[in-house]
């Protein structure tokens, strides 16, 4: 599991914002252009949707996919490597980093909740860690990623699974919290 970390050191109370202005204003205007610009349109326009995240600091690399109806929190906080998906209504809590590695594929209605908060302090500070989903990984349907979270290159984890912590390599995995149930063969 890779170190999770408080947002804002100087936050005094729950009520407060972790988020100066700036950042605040960046997430509203990025919103509103997903909004106004990439969820109505259809799968085939992904280059389009792939433009918008990279004037809002994305890091592409190749050619991922983004379902027109996934969230993206903070989209300069992504990474997606060549032939990733994104599915349909999966939602990228990136307020750590989010790396979903090449030809890896993040089902529909995945979270991948790289933001939490630390209950034992009082005032309940945001924290941060990052998810790293390894190459050619699966995340099925409805599966929940804690932040701080590395899946393993080709592991599949499954539907309605909660990742709790790091899944290895070539790994079956499920259940809440989600467990290896067995290996699988490297491929070729």
């Amino acid at each position: 599991m890779s170190e999770i970390q408080i947002v804002n050191p100087q936050q005094k109370s729950a009520y407060d914002s972790p988020w100066p202005v700036g950042q605040r204003f960046l997430r509203a205007l990025w919103e509103f252009c997903w909004t106004l610009f990439c969820v109505w349109t259809p799968k085939p326009l992904n280059e389009w949707r792939l433009f918008w995240l990279r004037v809002f600091d994305a890091k592409i690399d190749g050619t991922p996919f983004v379902h027109q109806r996934a969230r993206i929190a903070i989209p300069w906080n992504l990474t997606l490597h060549d032939r990733a998906c994104l599915g349909d209504r999966a939602n990228a809590y990136s307020l750590g980093e989010i790396e979903i590695g090449a030809r890896a594929t993040v089902a529909q209605e995945v979270y991948l909740s790289a933001g939490t908060h630390d209950f034992d302090r009082p005032e309940m500070p945001l924290v941060a860690g990052t998810i790293k989903i390894g190459e050619n990984a699966f995340v099925g349907a409805r599966a929940f990623v804690l932040p701080g979270v590395t899946i393993g290159a080709r592991s599949v984890i499954g539907a309605c699974s909660v990742v709790t912590e790091d899944v290895p390599e070539d790994v079956a995995a499920a259940g809440n919290p989600c467990r290896v149930i067995k290996s699988r063969p490297p491929s070729a």
